[in-house]
């Protein structure tokens, strides 16, 4: 009985000791999680603010195209003013010149026709967002956002003077924000130039390089590059590749032994072919955009120097006649100018 006593004012005086604790305890709980949930706010603010930011470069950067056609568009358009064929011409004619190409722009006419006639409209007003329907419809189609798993291995290519090597930087600095580990693979030997260019890069952004003296065969640099990757647990790897169109059967040569050599050595890496494309030149970037296409397996494009043009209706062209998807635009000479595309911010920076 003793026994039983002692044993219960134990346990009584644990339970006192344990209830106090509680008491002490509860409201450093409650304090830590108002930290958790203010970091949180200011996390999610940080990411509207750094969106919007974003957004208003895009919008900055889109201002030559959208002047281009939105405001030419308003200059047709007025009260009292229908919809009927001389409207149409006048509103191909704009987007032809804005490089939207002439088989994309007489399929957004026939989209824009059909739509007017089911849904009864007949005022000219009526016309700027059907356009952005049209437009909306072409750049959605298939579109998937780029998933970036580790390993991923990136291999660029395009031709001379698009801002290759730049945007291998540009994409390098996004990711290495990210919290992933980059790799570059210096792989355009035929231009000591380039290789210089990435090492400036790399050292900008903080990362490792794999790089071989000009000349030597491009597929080694990526062999050597992949074994520093596998070494170094990269979990991004950029490759450069030399920017030749004028002779299609060596680019494709040369790209299939590098495309030999990463699924030997990396079969698990996930590989992604991107096509820098440089924006001011029209029509010329959906021409090469085709032949690199029939000569590589190019899986998304980049788009370069959208900021200074005023035909960025070419981005609208390539996903309606290629259907390759963009991954980013080039909107600036910044180091995060460089921006995830997204069809709906593109189409609100515009019509805004």
């Amino acid at each position: 009985m003793f026994n039983f006593f002692k044993r219960n004012k134990k346990n009584q005086q644990e339970q006192q000791v344990t209830e106090e604790s509680i008491v002490v305890e509860k409201p450093i709980l409650e304090k830590e999680d108002e930290l958790i949930k203010k970091e949180e706010s200011i996390k999610e603010e940080e990411r509207i603010k750094e969106e919007k930011s974003f957004f208003q470069k895009l919008k900055e950067g889109l201002a030559k195209t959208r002047d281009n056609i939105t405001s030419k568009i308003d200059n047709i358009i007025f009260k009292g003013r229908k919809i009927d064929e001389e409207l149409l011409e006048e509103l191909e004619e704009i987007l032809i010149l804005a490089d939207v190409g002439f088989a994309t722009t007489t399929k957004i006419i026939e989209g824009i026709k059909q739509k007017a006639k089911e849904r009864k409209l007949i005022e000219s007003d009526d016309i700027k967002e059907l356009l952005a329907e049209e437009i909306y419809e072409i750049m959605e189609k298939d579109e998937a956002p780029l998933e970036i798993t580790s390993p991923t291995i990136i291999l660029v290519v395009g031709v001379n003077g698009v801002g290759k090597t730049t945007t291998i930087g540009k994409m390098a600095g996004r990711f290495k924000r990210q919290g992933m580990k980059v790799l570059l693979i210096a792989a355009d030997t035929f231009r000591a130039a380039a290789i210089e260019q990435l090492e400036v890069w790399a050292s900008r952004v903080g990362c490792d390089i794999i790089r071989h003296d000009e000349g030597s065969d491009p597929a080694s640099v990526v062999f050597d590059g992949i074994q520093a990757a596998k070494t170094r647990k990269s979990d991004i790897i950029i490759c450069d590749t030399a920017g030749r169109l004028h002779n299609k059967k060596n680019l494709m040569d040369e790209l299939k032994k590098i495309y030999r050599v990463i699924q030997r050595e990396y079969p698990s890496a996930k590989l992604e072919t991107f096509l820098v494309l440089d924006a001011t030149t029209g029509q010329n970037a959906v021409q090469q955009a085709r032949v690199f296409k029939d000569a590589t397996d190019v899986s998304g494009l980049v788009l370069t120097k959208l900021d200074g043009t005023a035909k960025g209706g070419i981005v609208i062209s390539i996903k309606s006649e290629l259907n390759i998807p963009v991954r980013f635009i080039g909107v600036g000479e910044g180091i995060d100018d460089l921006q995830v595309f997204k069809s709906e911010d593109y189409i609100k920076a515009l019509f805004e």
